[in-house]
């Protein structure tokens, strides 16, 4: 386990917030009961930080015939769906909620060639209301493999998302488990599959990013 990049300036932030309480109240002499109470928000406070930007260290078992699950989180969706960004057909849909507490790190589906990305600003929903994967802010990535097949999956922001982050551009070549991006405080990812995907999981279930399978291909 170890603490994600992603977090160090709000776990910096938390810092200075707590030494600047816990000094005020030191300075002024506040009495026992007022301290201890300081001491356990403070605590609350450096706990939920570190659990929040914590990255597990996964060993990925690669293989290009299955679609790794890119979040950790619950599955939400699982349908047939008009995708009408880059595909323009309909496709089977896997939705993955991410809340507070799960892992944020978000990790490549697949091995190939990124051959679409885009970003759109937008507002913020809460994750699982149904236009928040058209309407919310997001990024939108197709990952192409070596014999074709396409996949797209799209990080979307919630209600307490207000940062989507991203570590991938057009054209460059991502490997199977690698971190694609982060998103902080409670999300979605989407997945748009091939139509004659086998999906292996059921709304409801929880799934770890980089490790559990959410479909092969046929």
């Amino acid at each position: 386990m170890k603490f994600h990049k992603e977090g160090y300036t709000s776990l910096a932030l938390v810092v200075l917030f707590i030494f600047i309480i816990n000094a005020v109240a030191h300075y002024y002499d506040a009495g026992p009961v007022v301290k201890w109470i300081i001491y356990i928000v403070s605590a609350i406070l450096f706990i939920t930080i570190v659990q929040f930007f914590r990255s597990p260290i996964k060993t990925i078992a690669l293989d290009e015939k299955v679609i790794l699950c890119p979040a950790d989180g619950k599955v939400v969706v699982i349908e047939e769906a008009e995708e009408t960004e880059y595909f323009k057909e309909r496709r089977l849909q896997v939705s993955i909620f991410m809340s507070p507490i799960n892992v944020h790190v978000n990790r490549n589906p697949m091995t190939g060639i990124v051959s679409f990305f885009k970003y759109h600003p937008g507002k913020f929903l809460v994750a699982w209301h149904p236009k928040s994967s058209t309407d919310n802010e997001r990024t939108t990535i197709v990952v192409k493999n070596s014999v074709g097949v396409e996949v797209l999956f799209r990080q979307i922001a919630g209600a307490m998302a207000r940062r989507i982050v991203w570590y991938v551009k057009e054209g460059q070549e991502v490997q199977q488990g690698d971190e694609f991006g982060f998103i902080k405080f409670g999300s979605r990812v989407d997945l748009f599959l091939p139509l004659d995907t086998k999906i292996n999981v059921n709304i409801g279930d929880k799934v770890t990013g980089g490790k559990t399978i959410i479909g092969q291909f046929s």
